[in-house]
């Protein structure tokens, strides 16, 4: 795992939180293949995470905060990430169907040059 990957993935969770969708997508591959959160899955390519985050933040206001790095044994880099979901008016949730809360999740970054090809979702270990 190099720097240069863990300041790129710092960017992209400030630039996530900040809606900046177009920060995110310029560093994801054509073809990435994308956890969905909230439904289940993997999503594939730019245009179908472009759509995802722009549904999933018209009905909540999630926050994503990167505490630790590390390497996985496969060259990937896993990131404990503190993650905060509020409703549009920044309350917390109550009642909701999706899968998304407030927990600690690992996020599995996969990368091929300086493009990420893969994300996934763990349980915190």
């Amino acid at each position: 795992m190099s720097q240069i990957d863990v300041e790129m993935i710092k960017r992209i969770y400030a630039s996530f939180n900040a809606r900046d969708i177009d920060a995110v997508l310029a560093v994801l591959s054509d073809n990435v293949a994308w956890a969905n959160g909230m439904d289940g899955g993997h999503l594939h390519g730019r245009q179908a995470v472009r759509d995802y985050w722009t549904r999933q933040w018209a009905v909540i206001s999630p926050h994503v905060e990167p505490v630790a790095f590390k390497e996985t044994e496969d060259g990937a880099v896993a990131v404990e990430v503190i993650q905060s979901v509020f409703d549009l008016d920044c309350r917390p949730l109550e009642g909701q169907s999706h899968g998304l809360k407030d927990k600690t999740v690992r996020h599995i970054f996969r990368m091929e040059g300086e493009k990420i090809v893969r994300f996934d979702i763990r349980d915190a270990l």
